[in-house]
């Protein structure tokens, strides 16, 4: 058997055929190797016998014995049979029956032996049976108490057995199978991406030995340490999975450092005194750690690519801005992307006060600036008497071009898709590209996000910055809310009531917040109320939403998640009804809005009772904590990697064994193992194309910047 019998179409293992390849490929499942890759859901121990008169009712059993008798027994219900087998061991005899399954009379008969595994019931006079078990046939039983000693073909008893989720019309019984006939026609020497130093450190099994043990492992494993994905076998598996994306991330970092970038800063005395001067305030050591480290990557000769991780309120702006300085004091352009029109302009507004009175030209660039503007405005910035622009997806626009773009600030990157991140880039013969998020990102997503990146995390919140009080209450205490909201805008501040707004529901919802909004008009007839949804255009949202920034509004009712970066610094309150639909991110994004001006904040969590243990946890962590980073790892912890940023995101890897939350201590290693190869050039070179192969088949075109 060749070496590349790992590559192998499923279709062409016995058994499989078009149809099943169909439903397997739906699982993502293509190859002989995905398919050994792909982890049991459980093991269960059905390796050791029962004796028969020791069953009892609601367990489930291994049993062995002879067949006495078998037959098909009519029932009451046209077209539907049992068919039952009387089984004797050397302790007593059971009923086994099999509902519908009528062409076992041509499997089973008396005078064989079976193994069976199934649940044991009462059934009324007729006594105990066994329902639906699944069997074997085998030549010869063991006693009762002893390990299952026929035939290695058993698969599916007397042995600890691997349990896998269904895929359309492949049951778990035909993967076991599948699984069977992939490994027996794996070679004796199998090509292995993990370094063998790494497998001896660990004491770790070949490859081939680990996914035999992993798949149809010893009947001396303990189950509960497979079940809990601890055996050797197990962990070199995972650390194989992440090691082999971690070694591709670090490939792309060590080339992208063999890329020579068109612009390289240099920093002087003249340029550190020119950033001092559009300080507004003193830095935090987080904030100085983090400048230090971009302004050290616009120095290097290839092009930077740098996550700036801060919480909400962190001061990442000015850190970004402080580094668009030293570019444009070394005569480049920088362009700062940000996800909709409203934080572009906030942005807009914030870079202008920052460098109000200074050299640079900063203008704003969005779907809002009319083709009168837009004529003057392009040229302008393709002669680069532009130093900054500030805007939109409209930055990606073709016909907009830059003299001599240096440096590319995205903010919120998840919100851009990767063409969108990589064609500004392209503008610019390789800049840098500097992305921030105020999204905490906990470390294990990070490192598979964003692992061709480097990373800078700001923590802590500025100067002056006053923590938020969170107060969960029971929809039942609404007056207190009430209360609350009237004290805050009596004293000149400003409420946002959010509601949530789910696909399943999204008419009702949206009837709930309406009428809310006319409910809080009522009881606050003295106030100005204003409702946002996201059925409305976008004119009357920005509208909306301009209005209450401006303080015309004092309560604002929204369906929707108010913008991520939306500053009002007025707003003191923030109720969030329904808190319990809500996950632990989407709440602390939420929270954000608040606590931005001077004032003290109160964010209120309203539930509904009942709320689930879940729902309880959610909020009393956020009641717990303000730490955007703890609040993260508890949200990776509750709601899986795939659902962090509330929708599945295309960008995150489809790893296939490794699970970044139980097993982040490997992903941490593999993270450090790869990058410490590729950098010293320690990894062979047939791993190397390995991991090229990988990347391009399973993870395609995931990038950043």
């Amino acid at each position: 058997m060749s070496a590349d019998v790992l590559q192998t179409p499923l279709q062409y293992l016995k058994g499989v055929g078009p149809r099943k390849a169909a439903d397997l490929k739906k699982a993502g499942l293509l190859t002989v190797e995905d398919l050994l890759f792909r982890f049991p859901m459980r093991y269960e121990d059905r390796s050791r016998m029962q004796p028969i008169i020791g069953l009892r009712p609601g367990q489930m059993a291994a049993v062995g014995g002879e067949v006495l008798s078998a037959h098909l027994q009519p029932t009451r219900r046209a077209g539907f049979r049992l068919f039952t087998a009387l089984v004797q061991d050397a302790s007593g005899q059971i009923q086994v029956v099999w509902p519908n399954q009528a062409f076992l009379k041509d499997v089973i008969c008396p005078h064989q032996h079976v193994v069976l595994f199934g649940k044991v019931e009462l059934w009324g006079s007729r006594g105990l049976q066994i329902t639906d078990p699944e069997f074997e046939i085998v030549d010869a039983m063991p006693e009762p108490g002893e390990p299952q000693a026929g035939p290695h073909e058993q698969l599916h008893t007397g042995r600890i057995v691997p349990v896998y989720e269904r895929t359309g019309s492949v049951t778990t019984n035909m993967q076991r199978r599948f699984v069977w006939q992939a490994l027996h026609q794996l070679p004796e020497t199998l090509f292995d991406p993990v370094p063998q130093d790494v497998l001896t450190a660990h004491r770790w099994p070949s490859r081939r030995a680990a996914l035999f043990q992993a798949h149809f492992p010893s009947s001396d494993v303990p189950v509960d340490m497979l079940n809990r994905f601890e055996t050797p076998a197990q962990r070199r598996l995972i650390f194989e999975d992440f090691f082999v994306f971690q070694a591709g991330l670090a490939l792309r970092r060590h080339e992208n450092a063999q890329v020579k970038k068109a612009r390289v800063c240099y920093v002087s005395d003249e340029i550190r005194a020119a950033a001092r001067a559009v300080l507004p305030f003193k830095l935090t050591q987080g904030q100085r750690d983090a400048l230090a480290d971009i302004v050290a990557d616009l120095q290097r000769s290839w092009p930077m690519q740098r996550l700036l991780q801060g919480d909400v309120g962190a001061g990442k702006t000015i850190v970004a801005v402080l580094a668009a300085v030293v570019a444009m004091e070394n005569g480049y352009q920088v362009a700062f992307m940000a996800p909709t029109e409203i934080l572009a302009e906030q942005h807009y507004r914030t870079v202008m006060k920052w460098l109000d009175g200074t050299k640079y030209r900063v203008r704003l660039l969005t779907g809002r600036v009319t083709a009168a503007q837009r004529r003057d405005l392009l040229p302008a910035i393709e002669r680069g008497e532009i130093h900054f622009v500030i805007g939109t997806h409209a930055l990606v626009q073709e016909h907009v071009t830059f003299r001599a773009l240096a440096l590319v600030i995205i903010d919120e990157q998840h919100r851009f898709g990767v063409i969108q991140r990589g064609t500004l880039a392209a503008k610019g013969g390789n800049p840098d590209v500097l992305v921030m998020t105020a999204t905490p990102i906990p470390r294990t997503l990070a490192l598979t996000e964003c692992g061709d990146m480097d990373v800078s995390v700001i923590r802590g919140l500025p100067p002056g910055r006053k923590p938020i009080r969170t107060i969960v209450k029971p929809d039942s205490r609404r007056d207190e809310v009430y209360a609350l909201i009237r004290q805050e805008v009596a004293r000149g501040r400003q409420a946002f009531v959010v509601y949530p707004l789910v696909e399943e529901s999204e008419k009702v919802d949206l009837r709930a917040a309406t009428a809310m909004a006319e409910e809080l008009t009522r009881v606050f007839p003295e106030f100005t109320v204003a409702l946002l949804h996201g059925r409305m255009k976008g004119d009357e949202k920005d509208r909306v939403m301009r209005a209450f920034a401006g303080g015309q509004l004092h309560v604002l009712v929204a369906t929707s998640v108010v913008e991520v970066g939306v500053d009002v610094p007025n707003a003191t309150v923030m109720v969030v009804e329904h808190a319990e639909r809500f996950g632990l991110s989407q709440l602390h994004q939420l929270r954000g809005r608040i606590g931005r001006g001077d004032h003290e904040s109160t964010c209120v969590l309203v539930y509904q009772a009942p709320w689930s243990d879940d729902a309880r946890e959610r909020l009393k962590a956020m009641a717990s904590t303000s730490d955007g980073f703890v609040i993260a790892e508890k949200d990776l912890q509750i709601r899986g990697p795939g659902d962090f940023f509330g929708t599945r995101q295309s960008g995150l890897p489809q790893l296939r064994a490794g699970d970044l939350t139980r097993d982040a201590d490997l992903l941490e290693e593999a993270f450090n193992e790869a990058r410490a190869r590729i950098e010293h050039g320690r990894l062979a070179p047939a791993q190397i194309e390995y991991v090229r192969a990988v990347w391009q088949r399973q993870f395609g075109l995931i990038t950043v910047g």
